[in-house]
Parts: structure tokens; C-alpha cells; sequence
């Protein structure tokens, strides 16, 4: 599947193949899912769909996206629409920003490489998972601007040589995850840690071998005595922005930017947080009533299409990170199923804001979106 990069910021119309092309079908991300199912091993499919108990607040994040209605303004000029914007100072095309993703290795032996290539091309932010079987270095060289999403090990120095490192290879803000500590367990099987030896459960290519094997399981493990202090840690150990990504209330957005973080990320881990867990699209309004005037607000978990994020972005997400179907992309298409998702998203996206009557994100408000009864 080829696509052909838009300039930043493009409309459909000036960009060949961004119009709806093969995955503009009515079902196109579950089509897609479906492709990228039969490429991959069950084990590995299984881990990129896992969620937590029942699944629950995995379905109700796509869902309640998709329970917003968008209220269309008349007689505003769209001749020409642009979504380029800053993020934390970074010039981008798009508030479209690709999710942190542990595994991409497991979806093609290139991995972050293919996703930032596409990325790149097209003027996307890139997200780099601690998880990752990429090296900083060489996803940095596809020139995609990036932030590194940090899980806090055990063994604090792990954790403080990766964002050093980060820092030093280009990374221009850390994604502190900050939920990683309740993630529900996808069992023995969908445990990347269990699966066969192959380059596909790589997780540590930031890391010597020499450096896992003193820091060992118990150091490389999550850990789960988090408070709001590793906030001002990370930030002076990379000299870097620090944005809190799990957040789901008032109450923690409020204490996360008390203790320093530069925004706040409203997710659920795609829906693998928490089974019964309020969703990322309930929980963004009061997150934004709370520390919205002061820091940037992002959300993830659940966006499927152009009107989830346009839904979004007017309630006053500065930007919304797409994951799983990057992923599936990836699997099916390589950097050209990425570049595929990005480009009928951004397409969407335009779209949408052309017919609500927009010529760009920044003149959305809360009155501009009411939510189904």
C-alpha cells in the first residue's frame, strides 16, 4: 500500500492519494485489524488487542468517542484548512500524535523505525516506548521530532541512563506513564517476557547486555512506589519537559502539575488500565476544567476517526495520540500501512473540521460538541 506524504498541514483536496482511498470503507480499522491479525502470530495479536478485565473500558472508549455530536457552524470561510500547530514548542502538521507502543518489533523486525519513518514524512509527532526493540539512535535518524514514554524501573539508575540517553539522541519531552503500576496482566501467554527467544519480545535495545543482566528481572520490573516527586527527577535528570500520561481525574491532573509536569495525557492504556474504569472521553472534561489553562492536555485511548478527535480537540485537547491502528498498520503494510492510517486520519480530520465549519482546530470550544443522551 503506497501513499504519498502530504505537505504539513494540507488539505485532502491538494494532497494526492489522502482523499478516501482503500481504507476509507465504512469498518476500515477493523478490516485493517483483521489483515494485521493474519500476518502476526496468535501470541502476538493476542498481546496487541489485550485489555483489562473484561474488556469493558476498551469498548466503552471507542464508544463513548463515538457518543459526541459535533454542532456545525454555517457561513465561515473553508476554503483552505490547516491543522499545523506547536506541541510543547514542536512544530507539527497535525495534532494527530502516534501513541507510544511497546512491541513494534513484533509487528515488523524494523519496528519504530518504519512507524517514524512514515511519521516523518508526514509531519507527525512519534512516541518511543521504554518497550522498545529500537534503538534511539536509529529512530531518531528517520527525523520524525519524538518523545520518549518513560516506565519508572525498580532500579532507578535503569531508569535515569534510558532518559539520558533519550535526551542525547533527540527526544524533546518524556511521557512519564503513570498508571503502569494497576496494568491488568494479559496471562502467561500474552506476556511478551514468556514468549518464544526471537527478535519479536526484544524490549531493552537502549540497554547493554551487560546492563540488563546486572539490573536483572527484578530491576527491569515496573515499580510501584510512585509519587508525584519522579515528576521533578525526570525533568532534572534529562533536562527535559515532563508530561504525566494516565491521568484520568481532577484530583491527579491537579497533583501532577503541582509537582512540575508540563501537561498531563488523559488515557487508559487503551483500555488496559482498568476494566470498570471511567473512559478517556469522560474523563477529559474535568481534567480540562482543572489544569487546562495552564498546561497543554493531550488524550489518547479509543480514537478511531477524524470526528473523535475533532470531538476532542474541541473540548480543548491541544493534541490526541492514535494507537492501535498505527499498530495495525505497521503489521499489515509496514511504514506504508502507517503512512496509510495517518493519511485517512489527517483526511478525516479535515473533513470534519471543514464541515463543522472550521478552517483550523484552534477556533473549536466546548460549544461546538454536546455528547448523545
Amino acid at each position: 500500500m503506497t501513499t504519498t506524504p502530504p505537505a504539513p498541514g494540507a488539505t485532502p483536496d491538494a494532497i494526492p492519494g489522502a482523499t478516501p482511498g482503500p481504507l476509507a470503507a465504512p469498518g476500515w480499522v477493523e478490516e485493517l485489524a483483521a489483515r494485521a491479525d493474519a500476518a502476526l502470530p496468535d501470541y502476538v495479536s493476542g498481546y496487541f488487542h489485550s485489555a483489562a478485565g473484561d474488556g469493558t473500558c476498551a469498548r466503552e472508549g471507542v464508544a463513548d468517542w463515538d457518543a459526541f455530536r459535533l454542532r456545525p457552524r454555517v457561513l465561515h470561510d473553508t476554503s483552505e484548512v490547516t491543522t499545523a500547530t506547536t506541541l510543547l514548542g514542536t512544530a507539527v502538521s497535525s495534532p494527530l500524535v502516534v501513541a507510544p507502543m511497546a512491541q513494534q518489533v513484533a509487528a515488523r523486525p524494523e519496528g519504530e523505525v518504519l512507524t517514524a519513518r512514515a511519521a516523518a514524512a508526514r509531519g507527525h509527532l512519534l512516541g518511543l516506548s521504554t518497550n522498545t526493540g529500537a534503538r534511539f539512535a536509529d529512530v531518531a535518524a528517520e527525523g520524525a521530532p519524538w518523545w520518549y514514554q518513560v516506565y519508572v524501573c525498580r532500579d532507578r539508575s535503569v531508569t535515569a541512563r534510558l532518559v539520558e540517553r533519550a535526551a542525547a539522541a533527540g527526544a524533546r519531552a518524556l511521557l512519564l506513564t503513570v498508571d503502569t503500576t494497576s496494568l491488568a496482566v494479559e496471562g502467561p501467554r500474552l506476556d511478551p517476557s514468556n514468549w518464544v527467544e526471537s527478535p519479536r519480545k526484544n524490549r531493552t535495545a537502549n540497554l547493554t547486555p551487560a546492563e540488563v543482566e546486572a539490573a536483572g528481572p527484578d530491576g527491569l520490573a515496573m515499580a510501584l512506589d510512585l509519587t508525584p516527586d519522579v515528576i521533578g527527577w525526570l525533568a532534572e535528570e534529562s533536562g527535559l519537559p515532563v508530561l504525566a500520561k494516565g491521568v484520568l481525574t481532577a484530583r491527579d491532573a491537579r497533583r501532577c502539575v503541582d509537582a512540575g509536569a508540563d501537561g498531563v495525557v488523559v488515557s487508559t492504556h487503551g483500555g488496559r488500565r482498568l476494566g470498570p474504569s471511567v473512559t478517556s472521553a469522560h474523563a477529559l472534561p474535568e481534567v480540562l476544567a482543572e489544569v487546562g489553562a495552564e498546561v497543554e492536555v493531550h488524550v489518547d485511548s479509543g480514537v478511531r476517526a477524524g470526528h473523535h478527535a475533532v470531538a476532542a480537540l474541541a473540548l480543548g485537547a491541544r493534541a490526541v495520540h492514535v494507537g492501535r491502528p498505527v499498530m495495525w498498520g505497521l503489521a499489515a503494510d509496514g511504514a506504508d500501512g502507517v503512512g496509510a492510517v495517518l493519511d485517512q486520519l489527517q483526511a478525516e480530520l479535515v473533513t470534519c473540521l471543514r464541515q463543522t465549519g472550521f478552517a483550523h482546530q484552534r477556533d473549536l470550544t466546548p460549544a461546538d460538541v454536546v455528547r448523545r443522551a
